[in-house]
């Protein structure tokens, strides 16, 4: 197996970017989802509810700002945020410091309700539920790994479905769906379930748990369009303990850089 993409996300929920290679810290890669969108309450704004957050693309500039962009808005350049400290309350995510006036306008106007972006200065005030270590504004644990043999099993799920109920073969689910860091091609569908570690490279990781999937992959990452799959199938083939599965998430044993084309070994 190998690792076929690298993806980060600059601000949580919205476009992800595809790298060549990416540096492992102890909270995540670097560059990932160190800011977030909020409401004045410090309610994390997110694209299950939200999807118009998949239109915005996110890139962090040389000079250090966040140059943001999305369909019917101008472009903005953010500098790096100075404001004041501000609780957000979402899944312990501790304190984000607040962006210019600037960019919460522009995140207003997108929304159609009043937003703040806010920077988290430093991951190591929030840690994941069950995991002592720093996380940034991800979820459960600092990486998440998904499977094109795992997503081909899924496709072929889905279009058997489709021809079960008479409608024509959907097109086929872009991995963003998913929202993962790393992609890995090769190895047997859902083999990752069994793993309790992997080595990417020279990086290796313990397997903290099975990925549990959430409203954010019914909405296509391109058109923002929402629908039923993939839950649907997953909910018919992938469905324990009340929840569908697809993906694990990973905890980093030791920092260093991974690439593209990295040699990906499961652990026992």
């Amino acid at each position: 197996m190998e690792l076929a993409e690298i993806r980060t996300y600059p601000i949580k929920s919205t476009q992800g970017i595809s790298r060549a290679s990416a540096r492992i810290l102890p909270w995540g890669l670097e560059g990932d989802r160190r800011w977030a969108v909020v409401d004045p309450r410090g309610e994390l704004i997110w694209v299950g509810e939200h999807p118009q957050l998949l239109s915005v693309s996110a890139a962090e500039t040389s000079d250090g700002h966040l140059l943001l962009s999305a369909s019917g808005m101008g472009e903005l350049k953010v500098p790096p945020a100075t404001g004041d400290t501000v609780p957000v309350s979402f899944a312990n995510f501790g304190r984000g410091v607040l962006a210019d006036d600037d960019a919460h306008e522009w995140f207003t106007r997108l929304l159609g309700r009043p937003a703040r972006l806010v920077w988290q200065d430093d991951p190591r005030r929030r840690t994941a539920a069950e995991e002592p270590e720093a996380l940034t504004f991800a979820w459960d644990a600092a990486f998440h790994l998904v499977s094109l043999s795992s997503l081909s099993r899924l496709e072929d799920w889905i279009a058997e479905g489709a021809m079960a109920r008479q409608e024509l073969p959907p097109d086929p689910l872009d991995v963003a769906r998913f929202r993962p860091n790393f992609i890995v091609d090769g190895g047997e569908p859902f083999a990752e379930d069994s793993w309790t570690s992997v080595r990417i490279g020279e990086i290796g990781f313990r397997v903290s748990e099975l990925c549990d999937r959430c409203a954010a992959t019914t909405w296509d990452p391109v058109t923002q369009a929402g629908g039923k799959e993939p839950l649907r199938t997953l909910a018919k083939h992938r469905r324990w303990d009340g929840a569908s599965w697809f993906g694990i998430r990973l905890i980093p044993g030791n920092l260093g850089e991974l690439k593209v084309g990295d040699e990906v070994r499961p652990g026992a």
